[in-house]
Parts: C-alpha cells; structure tokens; sequence
C-alpha cells in the first residue's frame, strides 16, 4: 500500500512507546500508514504523492484542548475586547470605541476583564460604564466568566433594581447603601444575558469558520466543547456542510439531560468528528470572583467560604440518573469543598455501576480541579475520574491563589499530584477565559510561571510542574482516554488518524526562555494540512 502523503527529514515524537522517535512519518488519505527512517518512508510514496521536508521541525500527535467554550469563544472573536486590559480607563476606552461603531440601543458585549490587575482592584460599577456608553445596553463578563459587569441600562432593561431579590446560586453586588452596582456573580448573570438577542445559527457558524482557523494556527486537532444546544446544532451545520475540520468532543449541559435521555443520546455517539461526550454540572463559581466553594473561608475574606451552584443532593441525582442511561458526568469545580462534593458523588455512582455489573465504566471527569484538600489528594485516582485541567490557569492566577488561598495554595493546579494518584490527566485551555493557545499551557506546565515574570521567576510550586513527555501526553493521549478514542488518536502509529501538530524546535530539548519563543508552522487533520507557515 503506498502513501499520498510523507513527512520527513524531521523529529517525530509519536508517544508510541514502540516507537517513540523517528524521522518520518506515511500517511494515506486520513491514517498513519507507517513511522519510520527517511528512506524507508519515502519509497512508500506513490507516483502524485507529496512529500514535505520537515527540515527538523518537531511533530507530536495532534493537540487537543479538552476544556473550550467553542461558541462563546467564537463570537467573543466578534465582541469588545477587554481581556486582561491593564486598567479600568483602558476598558472604557474600549468600549466607548465599540458604541461609536453601533447604533444606540444595540447591545455592546465583552469578557475578559481582569480587576485584580488594576492599580486600583476594586470592583467597577455600572456608573463607570455610564460614563462612555449611556444609550447602549452593556454586558461585560470578567475573564472568569462567574462574574458580569452590567451599565444602568442593562440593569433597567433586565428588570434589577435595588429591591431585586439575589436568585439561588447567585448573587447581585451591592454597595453599602445596599444599591446593586452593577456586578452580577454566577447565576445573577443570567438575569442580564437573557434580555441579550441571540445570534441566529447562520451567524454562529460563520463566527466559528474564523474561530476554527484560529484553533489549526494555534496547532489544535480537537476540542472538547462546554457551551449549550446552540453551539451543537451550528457545528451540525458545519459538519453536514463538509466545514468541519476540528474532532470535537460535545458536552451537553445538566439542564438537558432529560432530553438527552428522551432521545436515546449516550456518551460516545458520533463519529470522527462530532462526538457526544458527558453531562456538565457546575458544583462552584470561580477563584476570581470568591465564589469558589472551600472547606474553610477565604483567607483575606473569614466570612465568605464561596457559592454553592449545585447542591450535593442534586448532583449526585443528576449523575446517578445520568450513569443509569449511559451517560457519563463532568463537573466543573475549583475549590476544594466543590471537588470533595462530587467526589463524594462519583464514589456512590461508582458503587452503583458496579452493582450493575458494567464492563466499561463510564469517564467521569472534574473540571478545573484548581484546589483539593490535602484528605482528597488520591481520590480522583481510586475512583478513576479524570482531571480535566487548564495549566495557564495556575499562572493566570497564581498571585490571587497565594492572596485568597495563603498556605492552602500548596494544593493548587497540583498536576504532578493529580498524576501521582492514578489520576488520568487531559489538558486544556478553558478558552476564551483563557487564550486558545496550547503553547502557553504547555509552557506553564513545565515552567509554573510566566515568561520573565518577577512573581515566582524559579517557579510557583515547582514541585507540582511536569516534564514535556508529561505535558503534551496529557493534550493529546489524555484527551484521547478522556473521549474514549485511543485506538485512533493520541499517538503517531499505524493505524491511527493522521492528526499531527508541527512545531519549529524541539519542545523536549529547548529552554524555557526558548519554549516561549516556540511558534506551530503546521497542523494536519485527516491528512490534510489545515495550517502552514510559510517560510
């Protein structure tokens, strides 16, 4: 059999324990035919066949972000930008240059602001927004997403007042006169976003096209998906349309299981490219906003232990109910009384399924995981549930843990723990909270710091950083054990689908002054190049 496409003359990391190093790769149509020597492979080219000299770039199995909000993502491409802006000023000033563009009355959207970044830390008010956009409803979500900046007019148009009443699992910030300031935590949100228009599914899809392109330059084969039924009918759309070049893994959100059950929908049903994967709960809020849920207070705060989203007695029923049809369960939860709850959830569910006698237990997962208690340390690993972490969270955050957290951090974005457990490992970005970008995961993996950072310049906890075998098999063999697809993805063998991610050095070799410098020139789907640098 020969090969329509060869890769050679390069440095292949394929995480084929057989095979671990080699020069070239075969590929036909959308399968490794054969890893090999130069010359070995390059006979298995066929008459029109391409060859690529790889002239010493790195390969690895294509990456995976196992934690994106796709469509979210996708139409923040299209929104305010305010990711980590430096200071209140520069966000107005955003703004203000966003409602110059609109009509009045349209609504301005955004994420991605930052407050503890600020000279000035403190919370904005719907005041500040006021002040450069009166005539547009405005909605600003901070980079956490657990946490809404709403200006006077939204707040009118949403019905909030002063008298509004906090709804279950939320909160509406209010100031010493007890007057809503126009910060919304967790689900008070929701109370804004449901008086934005939605977009409709053809404008949804036409954002992903851009966002997809924005996953094969960052080097990403895949996504594992977190947002709602919206998003999953617009990557229907691009999937009957041929337009779908990403192998993504659908969650589906707690508030649609029963549907989910109705229509007979299991966790791994699909194909190649769109696949059903768990039911999302969400046990907590966020480090940001001090509503995730700890055992003990807040270290700067003695009176505030977070927000519980989803009571223990709920999750364990929607988990049990899930696992009963087949399908598997992933709980987003950052502190550590929010990971202790569903473990203790996922311990009675496993006891239940094996009282069902299961052959194949189902793959359940924890979101985040950012702190455990030091009694919870091995659990994930004896009950095998997958963690599912974002590392540039660690790094995002790490002053804030430190600050909220004090000795507790110890616990936090503990990788190397996680593994010790038995714990089977899947990296991702949480995106668009944080950039789409594995390299930045990858470098906060093995580094614990950011690139000439003045804040733990050695490392935050180095104890708890991995080595670069250990990094990228947990964004790519990880996220294949995470969806159930190890014997076609997360590895370079025969056999496998030819998804290969392309780098300009050697990831396992170079510095960390050097890693940072580290660009994709190429990433392959199916055999077919979705990205290349040009040289």
């Amino acid at each position: 059999m020969t090969a329509n496409l060869v890769l050679y003359n390069g440095n292949i990391r394929t995480l084929d324990e057989n095979n671990p190093l080699t020069t070239a790769v075969a590929i036909r149509d959308d399968t490794i035919l054969a890893a090999g020597s130069d010359q070995e492979m390059r006979q298995l080219l066929s008459p029109n066949g391409q060859e690529v000299d790889l002239q010493g770039a790195t390969v690895t199995p294509g990456l995976v972000d196992a934690h994106v909000h796709f469509r979210w993502f996708a139409q923040s491409l299209q929104q305010v930008d305010v990711y980590e802006v430096s200071s209140l000023a520069k966000a107005l000033e955003r703004v203000a240059a966003k409602a110059a563009q609109k009509p009045a009355g349209d609504w301005l959207t955004g994420r991605g602001w930052k407050h503890e970044l600020w000279a000035d830390p403190s919370f904005p008010t719907a005041t500040d927004l006021d002040q450069v956009a009166p005539n547009h409803p405005v909605f600003l979500s901070d980079k956490s997403g657990h946490a809404g900046w709403a200006n006077s007019l939204a707040l009118q148009l949403a019905g909030i007042t002063d008298d509004t009443a906090d709804p279950s699992g939320g909160e509406i910030q209010r100031d010493a006169h007890g007057r809503a300031t126009g910060i919304l935590f967790e689900t008070a949100m929701k109370l804004v976003q449901s008086r934005i228009p939605e977009p409709t599914n053809a404008q949804i899809v036409a954002a992903m096209h851009d966002a997809q392109t924005a996953c094969w330059e960052a080097g990403l084969t895949g996504v594992h998906d977190f947002d709602g039924p919206k998003c999953f009918r617009a990557l229907q759309t691009l999937h009957n349309s041929g337009d779908l070049g990403l192998r993504v893994y659908k969650n589906i959100p707690a508030a649609y299981l029963d549907q989910a059950i109705d229509l007979g929908l299991q966790t791994d049903f699909g194909d190649e490219f769109l696949r059903i994967g768990g039911i999302k709960i969400f046990a907590d809020g966020a480090l940001g906003a001090q509503t995730a849920l700890m055992v003990e207070p807040y270290s700067d705060n003695p009176d505030n232990i977070g927000i519980t989203v989803t009571s223990k007695e709920e999750m364990y029923a929607i988990a049990s109910k899930a696992s009963a049809h087949g399908l598997s369960v992933t709980v987003h939860a950052i502190g550590d009384k929010a990971v202790r709850n569903i473990l203790d959830v996922y311990e009675t569910v496993r006891q239940e399924e094996a009282e069902r006698n299961e052959t194949a237990p189902l793959r359940h997962r924890i979101e985040h995981v950012q702190i455990y208690h030091p009694a919870d340390k091995n659990r994930l690993g004896e009950l095998n549930i997958i963690a599912s972490m974002q590392p540039k969270h660690a790094t995002s955050d790490m002053e804030m843990a430190d600050k909220f957290w004090g000795k507790r951090a110890t616990y936090s974005y503990a990788w190397r723990d996680m593994l010790e457990s038995g714990a089977p490992l899947a990296f991702g970005s949480d995106c668009p909270v944080e950039p789409i970008d594995p390299l930045l995961g990858i470098y906060a993996a093995v580094a614990r710091t950011r690139p000439a950072s003045d804040y733990a310049p050695d490392g935050w906890y180095p104890e708890q950083a991995l080595t670069m075998e250990e990094t990228i098999r947990a964004f790519t063999l990880g996220a294949a054990e995470t969806s159930g697809q190890t014997a076609r993805f997360g590895t370079i063998a025969v056999g496998k689908a030819a998804d290969l991610t392309i780098f300009d050095r050697d990831l396992w070799q170079v510095s960390h002054d050097e890693l940072a410098q580290t660009k994709v020139v190429g990433t392959i789907v199916g055999g077919v190049f979705k990205f290349r640098a040009t040289v």
